[in-house]
């Protein structure tokens, strides 16, 4: 059976569906060095941003009702949850000037994915650049 496109009625409708990461819990003895570059990303292959922001607003207590509103900066794909309650970027090479401009709108949560950030000057900066410009800011790595 084929599935239907759903009209845009004005509200939001989910399906429920398997969490977006893989899972990565092994044994220890079950683990070698060639595998090991298997949990570089734990996000399924077929997850989108969306998906992973959906999952994420529950743990801020924030209702799938919220406003969203989708921003670039530098190519970087950004979602506004209820005027800067919550940031957060999902995209892959998310560089240090993303992450300063994001601090910069101090948002009360912000979210980006670990595997997201360009590399370790982003990643050694991330909490710095939030210090420094929003240190009230309740930042997830995901």
């Amino acid at each position: 059976m084929a599935l239907r496109e759903i009209p845009d009625v004005g509200f939001r409708v989910f399906r429920i569906d398997s969490s977006n990461f893989r899972d990565t819990y092994t044994e220890p003895g079950n683990q070698s060095q060639a595998t090991l570059y298997d949990f570089i990303d734990n996000l399924k292959e077929d997850r989108t941003p969306e998906d992973l922001l959906f999952q994420v607003l529950p743990a801020f207590r924030i209702p799938y009702s919220a406003q969203i509103d989708e921003f670039e900066i530098d190519g970087a794909r950004c979602f506004n949850v209820n005027d800067g309650q919550l940031i957060a970027c999902f995209d892959s090479e998310v560089g240090t000037n993303v992450i300063e401009q994001i601090a910069q709108q101090m948002p009360i949560y912000a979210v980006f994915r670990d595997a997201s950030l360009a590399d370790d000057s982003a990643a050694a900066n991330f909490e710095e650049l939030f210090k420094t410009y929003s240190p009230d800011t309740i930042r997830r790595v995901i």
